[in-house]
């Protein structure tokens, strides 16, 4: 599956778009929110690993991980549908992006335009 398939598909299940409110506003606003939430129980799975397993990842430990990441996937997904971008698109740009940074001596370094 491309991404960009997976963005079509995701798309189907992006119900947040009959929300009245969110049809009177900016939709994006949704997804960016569960986004964050999102990657904050991605964080939270690892805090557990290093509190209660001694940062030994398990494999069930894993296994939730990969959910929490399909969710973060989906989220993003359906920013990149609301701003009319495409999945593939992002992917192939950050590749040339840190391959030109990879390239250049300047992936350690820091700020976005390096």
């Amino acid at each position: 599956m491309t991404f960009d398939e997976y963005q079509k598909e995701s798309k189907k299940t992006a119900l947040y778009s009959e929300v009245e409110i969110l049809k009177k506003s900016k939709p994006f606003i949704y997804p960016v929110l569960g986004l964050v939430g999102e990657a904050g129980e991605v964080a939270e799975k690892f805090k557990k690993v290093l509190r209660n397993e001694n940062g030994e990842l398990s494999e069930s430990a894993r296994l939730e991980i990969k959910k929490e990441l399909g969710d973060v996937l989906w989220y993003l997904a359906q920013i990149a549908s609301e701003l009319n971008l495409s999945l593939d698109d992002i992917a192939e740009t950050n590749i040339k992006k840190l391959a030109s940074r990879l390239e250049r001596g300047v992936i350690k370094s820091s700020g976005d335009n390096r």
